[in-house]
């Protein structure tokens, strides 16, 4: 009998022949899957296991001009959750709702709700302690996320200036916000393996390092910080204030010292923040300077060449008609006719619109204008305002008057300081700043300097003439400014609201070298009395002498024992009222 093979060869060879192409399909799968696919096929299995968990970056640290911390960011634990994973472990709902300090109801009326879901919150920015309890439990479906989040060592002191970052850890408010690029870090990256159901089996590698956001440096001093909210604060509550602003400069390199507002907030716990706390009022309120712009229209005067300060002026009997407008001096003068330097020192409105009637509006505008009334300050800061300085084709004699003696016109605290700081530094101008800067910027003469000095002199004796503003004194120093009190408009309707006022006053010192503008902005205090020199002065009075304490500047008045110990000329108590 012969083989089946022998008698139908053409059956054995098709059968060899089908085998050879199966192990040669195997050959060429096999070569395919593991040469020419390879790449593919790794990603496959790799976009089934390996993920990439981001590494989280700190914030750069804020920190005032002498490396106090203003802002720092600390590590921090949130949780998260596969829902879908928790459907399994309902009976450990009870206990990690205890764990989590929540109510076990709304916790499972919220896993029920997102149960189809493979990613949830179920608590953000725990302490790492407290996160790590919560892992320990070991419930299904439950893992934790590094995250940083901000913290602000002075509180409340700094808020408005510093500002504050979201949950997300991205600046919403100060210099936060407006410095987010430079503050933030660049998150890195790690490669893990995970299973199925999301654990994590292995730490493979860091594929790319975090990267953290840079330091700033800012311009204030915290100790001057403090020192300024405290005396704000105080006189709020000492007048009955509704709110208040208070900033202190250097005239020398414009950096802003201090910069404070009430009311104010804490940073690190907001869960009752009302948006009125967190009005930077230096930088967004505006107001009308009031008698404070006597100081830079006496300059334009003084500047044009036609007016001296022993130039007299008759202000008899205290008030100047002008149509249906009437200008009225607050307070009686020492006499029917004053000189430049009195007019100050009397606050004397219809003095000052005499002078500038002579001068002409544009004189006054000019000079506002280059001192940066109603211009930007340059600092970028979120929702700062520029202001209103008005300008006529036609300067008529009320538009004249009302801006000479500060209405009419709006302005910021910031840059009301400014404005002085130019009159302080012998009619140099230097941009403002809030970051700490190690060289003096280039300073631009915006004034004559003889104008400026002569200048300098006339408000020093409006604080130490015997009809002066004698609560702006500073003990030891020599000190210069003006008083001002601004009328406030009614909200929602023309004209001003009745007995609202803003009290002001503005100054600096010492004199015989001039380096701190100080400006104090009272809204509407109701107890005592609303004038600047009643209300604001006293609050110059101690932020100066607690600055030029501070930073260690030499006395340039010290009188002699029995003098020094001796309060003011009773007669000088009696004949100031406070006016502004």
């Amino acid at each position: 009998m012969k083989l089946e093979g022998a008698l139908y060869p053409w059956r054995f060879r098709l059968m060899l022949g089908l085998l050879a192409l199966m192990v040669g399909a195997i050959v060429w799968r096999i070569f395919d899957l593991q040469v020419v696919d390879r790449d593919f096929l790794i990603g496959q299995g790799d976009a089934r296991s390996l993920r990439h968990i981001p590494i989280p970056a700190h914030r750069g640290l804020i920190t005032d001009r002498n490396g106090e911390p203003l802002a720092v960011s600390t590590p921090v634990t949130t949780l998260w959750a596969n829902a879908k994973e928790l459907q399994v472990a309902k009976d450990k709902w009870p206990e990690l709702a205890a764990a989590l300090g929540q109510d076990r109801k709304a916790l499972t009326e919220r896993l029920e709700a997102q149960a189809n879901k493979e990613f949830i919150y179920l608590v953000r920015g725990l302490t790492p302690e407290q996160g790590q309890q919560v892992l320990d439990l070991k419930v299904p479906g439950v893992y934790g996320i590094e995250e940083f989040r901000r913290f602000y060592p002075a509180g409340e002191t700094t808020a408005h200036m510093v500002g504050f970052t979201d949950i997300d850890d991205h600046g919403r408010e100060g210099v936060e916000l407006a410095y987010d690029e430079w503050l933030a870090g660049v998150p890195g990256k790690r490669q893990v393996i995970k299973d199925r159901r999301g654990r994590l089996i292995k730490d493979v590698q860091v594929t790319k390092n975090a990267k953290a956001g840079k330091p700033l440096a800012l311009s204030i001093d915290l100790r001057l910080q403090y020192l300024a909210n405290r005396e704000l604060r105080n006189a709020i509550m000492e007048n009955g204030a509704k709110a208040g602003s208070l900033v202190i400069m250097d005239v020398k390199t414009g950096e802003i010292l201090a910069m404070v507002n009430q009311p104010t907030y804490n940073p690190n716990n907001r869960r009752n923040l009302q948006p009125a706390m967190m009005r930077n009022r230096a930088m967004i309120d505006v107001f009308e300077p009031g008698s404070t712009m006597k100081a830079i229209s006496m300059s334009a005067a003084l500047e044009t060449g036609r007016w001296k300060p022993s130039d007299k002026v008759e202000v008899y009997p205290g008030t100047l008609q002008l149509g249906k407008y009437t200008i009225r001096d607050v307070s009686r003068s020492e006499g029917p006719i004053l000189d430049l330097t009195g007019i100050l020192i009397n606050s004397s409105n219809v003095g000052m619109s005499k002078v500038a009637f002579d001068i002409g509006g544009e004189a006054i505008y000019r000079l506002a204008q280059k001192i940066g009334l109603g211009q930007p300050t340059g600092l970028n800061f979120p929702g700062e305002r520029v202001g209103n300085l008005p300008n006529y084709r036609e300067w008529r004699k009320a538009e004249t008057a009302t801006l000479s003696y500060g209405y009419g016109l709006s302005v910021t605290a910031i840059q009301l300081a400014h404005a002085f700081s130019v009159l302080a530094n012998n009619g140099r101008m230097v941009p403002l700043s809030l970051i700490h800067v190690d060289e003096p910027p280039q300073a631009t003469q915006v004034m004559p300097e003889n104008v400026a000095k002569t200048i300098q002199g006339m408000l020093q004796q409006v604080i130490e003439a015997p009809r002066g503003v004698f609560r702006a004194q500073v003990p030891a120093y020599h000190v210069a400014g003006k008083s001002g009190t601004a009328r406030k408009t009614s909200v929602g309707t023309k004209g001003y609201a009745e007995n609202s006022y803003r009290s002001l006053f503005a100054g600096f010192g010492p004199m015989s070298d001039p380096r701190y503008a100080i400006v104090v902005v009272i809204d509407e205090p109701s107890k005592a009395g609303y004038f600047g020199g009643l209300v604001s002065a006293p609050v110059f009075s101690k932020v100066m002498s607690g600055t030029l304490r501070l930073m260690n500047i030499t006395p340039d008045n010290l009188p002699p024992t029995q003098q020094a110990n001796a309060g003011p000329p009773a007669a000088a108590v009696k004949a100031n009222g406070g006016r502004g």
